[in-house]
């Protein structure tokens, strides 16, 4: 990201929760029981996988992946929107300013594609349960994760080397955190350049990898019609219901929030949109995904009884 030596803009204003100084104490509150849930809820499930032999198998290592995707997700943006909440100047300068950005977008992007990896690996689990050891060995899961991680990063050097913003003086961003579209709202230059490729990255990390997951759930709903038990019917479907509720929330509010047109964009609503993908789900992730599973439970049951 390159940016004029002659800008005066060094340093940026976040507006956060600034305009509702009564919400102060509820948003800080709020934001901070939802960061120390997502630090215990993802730190339990990684602790809990690796401890536990029963639980080395492919979907509890996506599982992992995911629950240190969201420990980092959510380090990378909440404390930061701790410390502004009472801030008389919550400004940020400008290296700090892409850092965080950089790094909020590589991790919200290997998200949405772990997401679709983990959709895939319970479909081919629930319709080709006999040969799932064989597709799903060690080395695919491995090689699945690491594809996820690796695109991300170079989707978002793609996206951030694309930048060449000049400043104006205009300095003040209107979100809890620096923002790709946020800040480049401030650029007096022209972003048609940049607005495009947010557009194509979007496409590539959110509108595929969501369709992929909902096209995923569909084979996995005929497959679950199949089984016999009307309890285990019942069962699968309230498993996967609450991962597709949580999945939607999660893709629904990026899609909303990068893919529509900017002329239609309301930056006091795109900053709340944004808490549902940045907080939300890093939080209900290990809650939905593995803490109300059997084997999970069994898990915690095992290491309780070593503790008494």
């Amino acid at each position: 990201m390159a940016v004029d030596n002659a800008t005066a803009v060094f340093e940026f204003l976040l507006i956060g929760i600034s305009n509702y100084p009564e919400w102060r104490g509820t948003f800080f509150t709020l934001v901070l029981i939802t960061y120390l849930s997502t630090l215990l809820g993802n730190g339990i499930v990684i602790f809990l996988i690796h401890s536990d032999p029963h639980l080395h198998t492919p979907m509890y290592f996506f599982l992992s992946n995911l629950s240190f995707l969201d420990l980092c997700y959510g380090t990378a943006s909440m404390p930061q929107a701790l410390v502004h909440c009472f801030s008389t100047h919550p400004y940020l300068s400008y290296p700090r300013c892409l850092t965080q950005m950089s790094v909020s977008l590589a991790l919200a992007t290997a998200e949405c594609l772990l997401l679709a990896v983990m959709a895939y690996d319970r479909f081919v689990a629930i319709s080709n349960p006999l040969s799932y050891s064989v597709v799903m060995n060690g080395p695919v899961c491995i090689w699945l994760a690491a594809t996820s991680w690796g695109a991300s990063f170079v989707l978002t050097a793609m996206l951030i080397l694309s930048l060449r913003l000049h400043f104006c003086g205009a300095n003040v961003i209107n979100h809890f955190v620096c923002e790709i579209i946020s800040l480049i709202k401030l650029a007096c230059s022209d972003t048609t350049l940049n607005q495009l490729m947010i557009l194509i990255t979007g496409i590539f990390t959110l509108l595929l990898p969501f369709g992929f997951v909902l096209l995923s759930y569909v084979r996995i709903a005929a497959a679950v019609l199949r089984i016999r038990s009307a309890q285990g019917r019942l069962k699968a479907f309230s498993t996967c219901g609450s991962h597709l509720i949580v999945v939607t929330i999660f893709y629904g509010a990026a899609i909303s929030m990068y893919m529509k047109p900017q002329s239609k964009s309301s930056p006091e609503q795109d900053k709340f949109i944004s808490v549902f993908y940045g907080a939300l789900t890093p939080m209900l992730n290990p809650l939905i995904y593995s803490l109300r599973n059997k084997d999970v439970k069994g898990a915690i049951r095992k290491v309780m009884m070593k503790r008494i």
